[in-house]
This record gives C-alpha cells, structure tokens and sequence, in this order.
C-alpha cells in the first residue's frame, strides 16, 4: 500500500498519513458495510485517492500528473523491492538506509528498529526523520535500479533483508516469539534479489543463511514456552529448506573471497547438520566465528563467539570469553549479554551472581516467551 501510494505523491510522509487515512476508513465503513471481498485492493484505492485529494488541495496535481503511474488494484508485487531500493539509495548514510526502510517497508516501529540497532528510541526517530527528509530534497527516485547500478546498490538491501528476517525470527516485543509475516517477507525479498543478480554470492548467502535457521521454526518454542537448541526435536525440522540452504551456501562459498552472509550460513549449516545438540561441532563453529569477525567485526559476532567457546571449552572460559564486552556501549541494553552470562554463572555453580545476571536481561528483555524463560530460569535459583 505505501509503495502504491508512494508513486502518486512522491512524498513519504504524506503517503504514510494517507495509508493511515484508509486504515482508519476501513474501521469506520466495514463494521457497517462488511469487509470487501478485496480487503488490500480497497486500502490501497482509498489511500490513492486520499493522496490524490492531497494533491489536488495543494494546488500541486498539475505538476504531479506527469508521475502518476496508471492505477491498479493492488500493489506490484515488487512494489516493496522498488521503496526498499529507494531508502537504500547512495545519497544516505548505511544506517539511515536500513532504518528507513524497517520503518516503511516492513512497518516495524521506531521502538522496534531502536531495539534492532541497539540505540535509544528517540535517536531512531530523529534518524528516520532526517532520511525521509533528504528522499525528498534530493528527488530520489522511486523505481528499481539498472542492471549496471545493482552490484553496488545491493549490499545495503542485504543488510535489510537481514534486519527484518532477525527481527521476525525473535520479535523483541510482544507475546509471540515470532513475526512470521517478517520472516515470510525477508525470505521473499531475497528470492526476488536472487532473481535478479544469480551470479551474487551475497545474496545467496544471505537467502542460504535465513532458511538453514527457519527450517528450525516448528521446534522454536512448544506451548509458549521457548525451546532452545539443545531441547529441539531435530526430526521435525525442514530438511527441504535445509537442503536448499546448503545448496546455496555451496554456491556463496565457490566464490573468494567469502562473504558475511555465506560464514553466517555456514555456522547455521553446522547447527543443521549435527545430529544431536552433543554431537555438535564447536571447534568448526568457534573457527567460523573467527572468520566472521575478520570480515565483520560487531559486537554481537563476539558475543556468539563467546557464547560458542563456552560451549566448547567449558563456563569459564566463556565466562572470560565474555569479560571483554562487558563495557560494551552496544551491548549495554542487549538481553543476551546477561542471559548468556547467567547461564555460564549458574553451570559454575555460582548462584546469586547467576540470578543477578538474570534479573538483569529480564529487565531488557521485550518478548514475553523469552521473559517467561528467564523467569522461570531466575526462579529455580532463588530458594
């Protein structure tokens, strides 16, 4: 829908009101006259016609006939891809470009994308008010890219596609683990890249990495209640998706040098292809998260390294592996941190300073099911 509308007004704010417009309509006219038999196609032609009234009141119609596309019922499918591309543009800065287009493409709130970037809330809205800002003043078109301008254009589409997958994958609020609709629409949208640059290794990495850790869905949680990796029933995962992931990774991983995406596959494959949680390679993982973190260095690539050297040599050393980022700015409100440095307390033994820790990620924790895991965690340690 804001895609749609988008293309009429060539204004993002002024789309966004509009869509917000024919919600709004729909809440007003459906309990009366009944939901149409075309729910999507109706929003979008009250938003158009909200954005044409627009128009027509600023007196600006005559000039804005010219960009009017011809109207449809529905949204292009790749209407998403085309307003991804244009909050991905040049012009901004990698981290307004990914914020934008979490915010307007995936409708995820500035809470939610502050929680995906780890900064305050009111940092994120200042950002995505300046990016929208800059679209406008700098006429940045809304279409797809050529095919000479894609190579270059890709990467910050990537790291999107990503944000919204790992966003859906744990929804940092709300009582349900995951957002399906988000995860459906990254896997999506990197299908549609995938079609249109195959020769990227990028991107097939990315596509590979996202269905290798959904093909463990079905298993994720039981009852609302979170099941880690370890109490997975590995039968029930989706061999199908596992086997199109390694295909892919195979693809990424023929390329040099290696990308981002292709190493993060590769840990997942690792994962994939254990056959029980005791049988898993940590020495192979720990290796792979080495490679990461000279091709990406982040914070939250050193605390899954971490997290993987406990696993391998034991809760000292992960707790040691953990010390370092401590004092992280980035990872001051991140939950894992804390939830990760509980556990390796409460394997040592050491139980107030494990029910601290726990404590201490329930107060940044969001989503319900993980709350709900910690809590019963913290409560099994207090007397």
């Amino acid at each position: 829908m804001l895609a749609a509308t988008v293309r009429v007004t060539r204004d993002l704010d002024l789309a966004e009101e509009c869509v917000q417009e024919a919600y709004a309509q729909a809440l007003r006219s459906w309990p009366a006259d009944g939901v149409p038999a075309r729910p999507g196609a109706w929003l979008t032609t009250v938003a158009r016609n909200r954005a044409l009234d627009a128009l027509r009141r600023e007196s600006a119609l005559r000039r804005a006939l010219p960009l009017l596309v011809p109207a449809v019922e529905e949204p292009a499918p790749d209407g998403r891809l085309e307003l991804i591309f244009t909050c991905c543009h040049p012009a901004l800065s990698r981290e307004a470009q990914v914020a934008l287009t979490l915010r307007l493409v995936c409708g995820l709130t500035t809470a939610e994308v502050a929680r995906a970037f780890l900064v305050p809330e009111a940092t994120m809205a200042a950002r995505v008010t300046r990016a929208k800002r800059k679209i406008s003043a700098a006429r940045i078109p809304f279409r797809v890219p050529s095919p000479d301008e894609l190579p270059v254009r890709v990467g910050a589409v990537l790291d999107v596609v990503h944000l919204v997958f790992t966003t859906g994958h744990t929804a940092p609020v709300g009582d349900q683990l995951v957002r399906q609709d988000l995860v459906d629409a990254a896997i999506g949208l990197a299908r549609v890249l995938r079609l249109l640059v195959p020769g990227d290794a990028s991107v097939a990495g990315l596509l590979a990495l996202m269905l290798l850790i959904d093909a463990r869905r079905a298993t994720r949680s039981a009852g609302g209640r979170l099941l880690l990796l370890s109490e997975q029933d590995r039968a029930r995962w989706d061999t199908a998706q596992i086997r199109e992931g390694t295909d892919l990774l195979t693809f990424a991983l023929r390329r040099h040098p290696p990308t981002r995406y292709a190493v993060e596959a590769a840990i997942a494959a690792v994962h994939a292809e254990a056959p029980s949680w005791e049988a898993t390679d940590w020495q192979e993982i720990v290796a792979l998260y080495d490679v990461l973190l000279r091709l990406w260095p982040s914070p939250v690539g050193a605390l899954n390294r971490a997290v993987a050297v406990g696993l391998r040599d034991g809760p000292e050393a992960g707790l040691s592996a953990l010390a370092p980022l401590l004092g992280s700015p980035s990872l001051a409100t991140y939950a894992y941190l804390s939830a990760a440095r509980a556990d390796f307390l409460r394997r040592l033994g050491r139980l107030p300073e494990a029910a601290a820790a726990y404590t201490e990620a329930l107060a940044l924790a969001g989503n319900d099911v993980e709350r709900a895991f910690l809590e019963a965690r913290l409560a099994a340690l207090t007397p």
